[in-house]
């Protein structure tokens, strides 16, 4: 039997409000609210979405709203619509001109172990 190679994709759209725990695999797209827990793969809040949770991710794109504690273990991006708050813990960060970053920041560094730094920021690049 042969294996699907598609990559999953899933979508929380506009109108739609999610309170309690997310496990995703593949993409999420999230355009409504989500609040509790987020646990995913590569996860990208649109410019119209909200998200109030304890996120552990690969990767994460903010162009909307976010406030809690990310762990990204790859890539944490905030796009010039994007509003970031709360703790990060990420091994790589890109703030967009325009983007707001108002966070506790660590990095990973090695084996996924934060540096001992931690970077206090608020910051509107």
């Amino acid at each position: 039997m042969k294996e699907e190679t598609t990559a999953n994709l899933s979508i929380i759209d506009k109108e739609l409000r999610v309170d309690g725990t997310i496990s995703s695999k593949g993409s999420l797209v999230i355009r409504g609210i989500v609040k509790g827990t987020l646990v995913g793969e590569s996860v990208i809040i649109a410019e119209e979405g909200a998200v109030y949770a304890d996120t552990e991710v690969d990767s994460m794109t903010i162009g909307g709203i976010f406030e809690g504690e990310i762990s990204a273990s790859t890539e944490l991006i905030i796009l010039s619509t994007g509003s970031c708050s709360g703790k990060v813990l990420c091994k790589d960060l890109t703030v967009e001109r325009g983007g707001l970053l108002n966070a506790s920041v660590s990095y990973i560094s090695g084996k996924n172990r934060p540096e001992k730094k931690a970077v206090k920021t608020q910051e509107k690049v």
